[in-house]
């Protein structure tokens, strides 16, 4: 990127940032979980993973309903400083689709922090995308798993049946020597499991936040850590981690 471009776009990304507001990172308000009512809204429920976190932040929610979005903290000090968790409630966020013949769920986590070895920023992400091969929850199963980690992503197919609880992968969340950083990786652990809150049910002002740059880890001002499920990645990151 030329000094020009990379100037223009870290003006716009300020420009957007303006525009968001922000609450302290743990008085953000979760989504409470909806019932669900489609059938790719059920999928989603019936294999929501379970995370167990080895090393770092827990996950928060991102944003609220009116579009209000976390400040997120600063990288310094321990790993899990200042966010072992909201007294709020969780949230994991998930959106579905077809990639080649294949029902992707994306579920995706929200870090106030993300640490490097050596540096890091305000918000961080981790996600994970069960493959199955139907979206109707009744008349499924799952096929694989791809799970962000410290470079690109990991991937089982399928994964062996002493990392799935019933229909939950069990998913850990640890320090990644390749890379540096905070991933995830399968486990026989059991964890936790966070209201679930689809891109289809958040609100028009959710999604436009999420859609923008404000929640995305920034290291020297370029994107290092997008939002993974944003309308103009999310496809990228299902032919990245496509594991067939």
């Amino acid at each position: 990127m030329n000094l020009r471009a990379f100037l223009v776009a870290a003006i716009a990304s300020l420009v957007v940032d303006a525009k968001v507001s922000r609450v302290n990172h743990d008085q953000v308000q979760s989504f409470a979980q909806p019932q669900p009512i489609t059938d790719s809204q059920k999928a989603a429920v019936k294999y929501k993973p379970q995370l167990h976190i080895s090393y770092g932040c827990h996950p928060y929610p991102a944003v609220q309903a009116n579009g209000s979005a976390s400040g997120g903290l600063e990288w310094s000090g321990p790993a899990d400083g200042d966010c072992t968790g909201s007294p709020l409630g969780s949230q994991v966020y998930s959106r579905s689709e077809w990639y080649y013949d294949k029902w992707a769920i994306m579920y995706a986590w929200y870090f106030p922090k993300g640490r490097y070895s050596l540096t890091g920023h305000r918000h961080y992400w981790e996600y994970a995308i069960v493959w199955t091969d139907s979206p109707t929850s009744s008349n499924s199963s799952i096929q694989g798993v791809s799970m962000s980690a410290g470079v690109g992503h990991a991937k089982a197919t399928p994964p062996m049946l002493k990392y799935i609880n019933g229909s939950s992968i069990k998913l850990d969340s640890y320090f990644s020597l390749v890379g540096s950083k905070a991933a995830l990786q399968l486990t026989k652990e059991a964890g936790e499991t966070q209201d679930l809150i689809t891109w289809d049910q958040l609100t028009v002002a959710a999604r436009d936040t999420l859609n923008s740059d404000a929640l995305d880890g920034n290291v020297w001002l370029t994107n290092k850590d997008e939002v993974p499920f944003k309308d103009s990645i999310f496809m990228k990151r299902l032919e990245d981690a496509f594991p067939f």
